[in-house]
């Protein structure tokens, strides 16, 4: 498992939390999703195997959400 930190764009309330985290908790591999609508990131623990980061990212965009990378621990 790998610990990465993502920013996303556009969040601006309780929705937007709500649609980032669903979208994450839904791909197989994916665990620990934590949203922040105050620090505008969300992290999370992922198998790169299972749930490559683009895929991730992907499910972010298809929310209508930019997202980068911060970091990754």
């Amino acid at each position: 498992m790998e610990k990465i930190i993502l920013n996303v764009a556009g969040m601006s309330c309780g929705h937007c939390v709500r649609a980032v985290n669903d979208a994450l908790a839904g791909i197989a591999g994916v665990t620990d999703v934590n949203v922040s609508l105050k620090d505008g990131t969300v992290s999370f623990n992922h198998d790169p195997v299972l749930a490559p980061l683009d895929a991730i990212q992907a499910a972010i965009t298809g929310e209508g959400y930019g997202s980068s990378v911060e970091r990754r621990a």
